[in-house]
């Protein structure tokens, strides 16, 4: 007995998802229609990308954010670097330019030196200041030039200014300068517009004329040049000039204050006047002045320590032979 097996029975899920896919089919295919003959469907695209865009632009924030953060720290990173570079730099150029104005300053200062030896027709010997007493009661110099350069005790010492003081003391390598300040110097002077002679103190920060005649010609203004009495300083460098006049406390003479010629407290070099062919403006000539043999002793009119000697404080006529003179009677 044989058995026939017919076909099997449709399910009824079977022919509902059947249906379904050719209903989507369909969907799809009339959709690729429209959108390929209308193009409506890529304007609905672009409106759905249109409202996507924030959503994009959020999600992709940390990154541009981590990107912004590793960019500003390598661009401060650099700068800083480059600020150090350029702070040293500067640094370096405002050193540079410093030293440049000091040679500058320096390269003045030395022209004028010269300029005033040239106009002087003088024979001097440029020395540079080594130190300064620190003593307040002592104005003096130590010079980085002694024996070994040919100084001697007594010779005058100038600037481009006028007259700064005397040497004192030679030592091999070294000497000392007497500045026109110091409470022991005194410098025989005359007033270069009259001729009056007189005497300017030292008061360890600044000169002072005393003893002034009440009848001489002495004004303020008045420019104060050596006399050459004495024989230690040459006539005719400037001193200082007279800033003001006062009675002293007897009434009976004038004081004066000075306001020095040279540059007492500064410059890095001074001349030393070993011989002067012609006192300056004079045409006289100085045949005593640099002609001391090294190592000879000092003039007459120096004291033990090799300054001046204070004069009396009454007027008198200045004798050639005293230390220094003293100012001169009214006339």
């Amino acid at each position: 007995m044989s058995f026939h097996a017919g076909p099997a029975p449709t399910r009824p899920g079977e022919v509902a998802g059947t249906l379904r896919l050719l209903a989507y089919l369909a969907f799809a295919i009339t959709l690729m229609v429209l959108d390929h003959r209308g193009g409506w469907l890529g304007q609905m695209r672009d409106r759905a990308e249109l409202l996507a865009q924030p959503l994009w632009w959020i999600a992709g924030l940390p990154g541009r954010l981590g990107d912004s953060v590793r960019d500003d720290a390598a661009t401060r990173a650099m700068l800083a670097e480059d600020n150090r570079k350029l702070r040293n730099a500067l640094l370096i150029g405002s050193a540079r330019l410093a030293r440049l104005q000091a040679a500058a300053a320096e390269n003045t200062r030395l022209r004028g030196l010269l300029g005033a030896a040239q106009r002087g027709r003088l024979d001097v010997q440029l020395a540079p200041i080594l130190n300064i007493d620190l003593d307040p009661t002592r104005q003096r110099l130590i010079l980085g030039a002694g024996q070994r350069e040919g100084i001697n005790v007594g010779q005058t010492v100038i600037d481009a200014g006028g007259v700064l003081g005397q040497i004192i003391d030679v030592k091999p390598l070294t000497s000392t300068v007497l500045l026109l300040t110091d409470p022991d110097h005194a410098i025989p002077v005359a007033i270069a517009r009259s001729g009056v002679r007189l005497v300017v103190y030292g008061r360890g920060d600044r000169l002072v004329l005393a003893n002034i005649p009440l009848s001489s010609d002495t004004k303020v203004g008045d420019v104060l040049v050596t006399s050459g009495l004495g024989g230690r300083f040459p006539a005719g460098f400037p001193v200082g000039t007279i800033t003001a006049l006062r009675p002293d406390e007897s009434r009976a003479f004038l004081v004066g204050d000075l306001r020095p010629a040279a540059r007492l407290d500064r410059g890095n070099d001074v001349l030393l006047l070993r011989v002067m062919t012609e006192a300056p403006g004079s045409g006289i000539q100085d045949p005593g002045l640099g002609k001391r043999p090294p190592g000879s002793a000092a003039p007459r009119d120096a004291s033990v320590d090799g300054s001046l000697a204070q004069p009396a404080a009454s007027p008198s006529v200045p004798d050639p032979r005293s230390p220094v003179p003293t100012p001169d009677s009214p006339p």
